[in-house]
């Protein structure tokens, strides 16, 4: 593993070399420690003397940009499961779950629900009367906090969850809600409850626990890391009231702490810059994240040279162009004792930007500017790898897979109408060089099946025309196995991740016939999600149960303008189903 690793490192330190006779900009930055990015190891490293501490000196004072982000600690929430009467509980905020059904008055106007009841009784009634007066009903994204005397908490807060709540999602962002309340007070303490859990069977409480921590979590954080000052959260503590207590539900909440840690980290990798994360940064993150549980991950990083063996064509074609040389990155979770009964394998794409080459994006719409998100798919499986590193489920073997590169212009660049070829000998003609990640993806999947997966996922940031066909807010799932579908939609139900599924249509290959190649890498506008898969489902071997999630809609939100980190939950919940 060190091995590849200085051998990728030495790589980008001479393509650095050579940079620097062009007079080009380097990218070399320092990160934050913590569940984020991190400082390179240092090319002194590798080197030694005066001279290579000058070297080092200079490539570090020639970063493009100037860019370094700041060295911020991501706030550290813990949780309790506790057994205490919503009433006598002492904190900052007591933040009450409501349905729009718990909302219901009686012919006094008072509430029927009997937690509301109890609580506006302690307070006087003024419950019921603000709530009126504010026009507060439970409806999901509503809230309505109130400071008042007669509780064990300074403040209590109604926060609606719709017409009613029953599945992860709902309670995700029930805990998303808390947190602006939380923030707004500077409450470094908060107490959850919710107004009816009838509903709830006690098999799902664990999973509605683990949604509102996670909603919490990550609603609380925010990426302060380019930004010249920042205010930090103080929220300390969270006590889950009603839920019952034991090993399992405090199992489920530490869960729930680190699939948000891995999740805080894939947000962070898709936020950075391109001038920031680049291929080497990538591989070298996933580096560290072997390195962190060495005890049962392994990385492998090749170089170019090394895909070149590999005859990684499609791969390297959309590489050529840039001045930061690509880096295969993959990683290898093995449990470490007991048999391995499954092996999976998570492919994600890693385009750290992506100009669309000679077909560059122009034109309103085009989000050329937020290129930086086309590895949004790797950084899931990153975040996944992560997560699972930390939780270490036995009975199963995954491989991480990234072929992280930039698609940009020059003189070596890919050109439309060029000829490629896959490692598995198909040739592809380029009829548009910004259909590059299922370039990049063809030689991924390659590499996967020659690891011996029997299950592979694949995540990108693939089409435009998913994002047309189902909107910002839900990824587009491909597969012509039911089996693994059902797996994956399963574990999504869980996390509370949304997910479709999309025909794959046959008869849409015909558009992706060439005349002078084996196939052409983009077919008509129409259909582009659907003979997006098609594609790639050329470079999966047949004995494979294989999936494509197409995630151009949810990997960023727009409202907010930051990174979702979508797909981390979903991935290790799946991978946690294949574990014995």
């Amino acid at each position: 593993m060190a091995t590849a690793v200085a051998a990728s490192l030495a790589a980008s330190i001479a393509s650095v070399v050579l940079l620097s006779r062009r007079s080009s900009p380097l990218i070399f930055t320092r990160f934050r420690t913590g569940s984020s990015l991190r400082f390179p190891l240092a090319i002194a490293t590798f080197c030694s003397g005066r001279r290579s501490k000058l070297m080092a000196s200079s490539l570090a004072r020639a970063t493009l940009g100037l860019t370094q982000p700041a060295n911020i600690d991501v706030p550290k929430i813990s949780f309790a499961a506790k057994e205490i009467d919503a009433v006598e509980w002492k904190g900052d905020i007591l933040a009450v779950g409501v349905t729009e059904k718990d909302m219901a008055r009686g012919e006094s106007a008072k509430f029927e629900n009997l937690l509301l009841k109890k609580l506006d009784t302690h307070l006087g009634g003024l419950l019921s009367e603000a709530s009126s007066e504010e026009d507060f009903t439970g409806k999901a994204g509503q809230s309505l906090v109130l400071r008042l005397p007669g509780l064990g908490s300074k403040r209590v807060g109604l926060i609606g969850l719709g017409q009613s709540a029953s599945n992860s999602f709902a309670f995700h962002n029930f805990g998303e809600a808390i947190a602006a309340p939380a923030k707004a007070a500077q409450a470094s303490n908060v107490g959850i409850v919710l107004a009816s859990t009838e509903n709830i069977s006690n098999d799902s409480k664990l999973n509605t626990a683990s949604a509102i921590a996670s909603g919490i979590v990550l609603g609380i954080y925010e990426d302060n890391r380019y930004k010249s000052e920042s205010k930090k959260a103080v929220l300390k503590s969270v006590d889950i009231l009603g839920f019952g207590t034991g090993h399992e539900l405090e199992k489920k909440l530490k869960y729930a702490e680190d699939v948000s840690s891995a999740v805080i980290f894939g947000r962070e990798l898709v936020n950075s810059p391109a001038n920031v994360v680049t291929p080497a940064v990538l591989a070298e993150e996933a580096s560290k994240i072997a390195s962190t549980y060495s005890d049962v991950l392994k990385a492998n990083i090749l170089t170019a040279e090394q895909c070149k063996e590999l005859k990684m064509g499609s791969y390297l074609g959309v590489a050529a162009a840039s001045a930061n040389p690509p880096h295969f990155i993959h990683l290898c979770y093995k449990p470490s004792s007991g048999p391995v009964k499954a092996k999976l394998a998570l492919v994600g794409k890693g385009l750290t930007f992506d100009s669309g080459g000679y077909n560059i994006k122009t034109g309103p719409g085009c989000l050329i500017e937020l290129m930086k998100f086309d590895m949004g798919g790797s950084a899931a499986v990153l975040g996944a790898a992560k997560a699972i590193g930390q939780i270490k489920p036995p009975g199963v073997e995954v491989h991480f897979i990234v072929a992280a590169c930039e698609n940009m212009i020059s003189g070596t660049g890919m050109r439309p109408g060029d000829i490629v070829t896959a490692s598995n000998g198909k040739t592809i003609e380029v009829n548009n060089t910004d259909a590059e990640g299922r370039l990049t993806l063809a030689d991924a999947l390659i590499y996967a099946c020659n690891q011996g997966a029997e299950k592979i996922v694949d995540l990108a940031t693939l089409t435009g025309a998913c994002v047309v066909a189902l909107g910002p807010s839900i990824a587009g799932v491909f597969s012509p196995c039911d089996e693994l579908v059902k797996e994956v939609f399963t574990a999504a139900e869980i996390t509370g991740e949304k997910l479709w599924r999309m025909p794959l249509e046959d008869s849409y290959w015909e558009s992706m016939k060439s005349g002078v190649a084996d196939m052409v890498n983009t077919g008509g506008r129409q259909g582009g999600a659907i003979t997006a898969a098609l594609f790639l489902k050329q470079f999966v071997s047949e004995k494979v149960q294989w999936m494509h999630i197409d995630m151009a809609g949810p990997v960023w939100n727009e409202k907010k303008r930051v990174a979702t980190g979508f797909g981390i939950s979903t991935l290790v919940e799946w991978v946690l189903q294949n574990s014995s």
